[in-house]
């Protein structure tokens, strides 16, 4: 990618809110991936395109299964959203997880938790953008637990498993993915630490080091830390908070929930910011996350 050429993109789980997409309209960027997106509001649905239904909504790939027992599998979705004239993007359809998917479809094994597309920067070479979120996933009552939040390592499994389909060479250097998010973990937790399951957790990253697919953070200095040294997490810790608690301002945000990987290689063209200072927040418990592409 030639010198200037730089492709921006905002990764932000909007959590279903309505006030998000006109901060999206204010930005000057090219691409987001979004998480928990609802219904894009009607007065600015002109103004970006997020591609045909079958590239975000399981109900279009799913059977009715889930009838009689919800009236919906789901009402908030990943997206990978077209921003600006100066990419184009080609959106991949989702259909169940089937062993040899069409050129214009990905296969998906959850529900709610990927979306992807090819990007093509006008005057640059063309990525796969992935948007993810591991959704939690409630223990089986077998297991006789009162813990009823559940565990996001399982979502986030199936998001790699899916994402793998992308990677079809043992030299990550052949690939150019970038794949963003809400993980719903705290990178470098320690054992004590009542909001993770640190050594369940690690193996999703190392899963996707395992892949090819570099740790972008974003971490310290690309983002405000948090005051205080959150529990559960070593005192070297570089995370940066990227969720504050309903009702609470972004000063007071502790944990960092989202995160940025690349391929290889292709990680060296990528930066990435945390915009978790107070003033450049945004509407949603989520801040957003800035990448540049072709930045470095």
């Amino acid at each position: 990618m030639g010198v200037g050429l730089v492709t921006r993109v905002v990764c932000w789980n909007i959590a279903n809110r309505q006030a998000p997409w006109d901060e999206l309209v204010a930005m000057d960027a090219d691409v987001a991936l979004l998480q928990e997106a609802g219904q894009v509001p009607d007065h600015v649905a002109g103004k970006f395109s997020v591609g045909a239904r079958e590239h975000w909504d399981s109900h279009v790939w799913n059977s009715d299964w889930h009838s009689g027992r919800w009236d919906r599998l789901f009402d908030r979705w990943p997206m990978v959203v077209k921003l600006s004239d100066r990419v184009g993007i080609e959106w991949f359809k989702q259909v169940g997880p089937i062993s040899e998917p069409a050129e214009d479809e990905m296969a998906v094994s959850g529900i709610g938790t990927i979306a992807a597309a090819r990007v093509t920067p006008h005057d640059g070479e063309p990525f796969i953008a992935v948007s993810m979120y591991a959704r939690w996933l409630k223990p089986h009552g077998s297991t006789n637990t009162n813990w009823r939040v559940g565990h996001s390592d399982g979502s986030a499994h199936r998001i790699i498993t899916d994402l793998s389909a992308f990677i079809g060479h043992k030299d990550p250097g052949t690939h150019r993915i970038l794949a963003a998010g809400d993980l719903n973990m705290i990178y470098g937790a320690t054992e004590d630490n009542r909001l993770a399951l640190p050594t369940r957790e690690r193996t999703v990253f190392d899963r996707m080091a395992a892949l090819g697919l570099e740790f972008l953070g974003p971490q310290f200095p690309d983002g405000r830390q948090a005051e205080l040294t959150p529990q559960g997490l070593p005192a070297d810790t570089l995370n940066v908070p990227t969720f504050r608690n309903a009702g609470k301002s972004p000063e007071t945000a502790k944990n960092q929930l989202d995160y940025a990987f690349a391929s290889h290689g292709f990680h060296q063209e990528i930066t990435v910011r945390a915009m978790n200072s107070p003033e450049e927040w945004g509407s949603s418990d989520h801040c957003r996350l800035w990448i540049e592409v072709g930045a470095s």
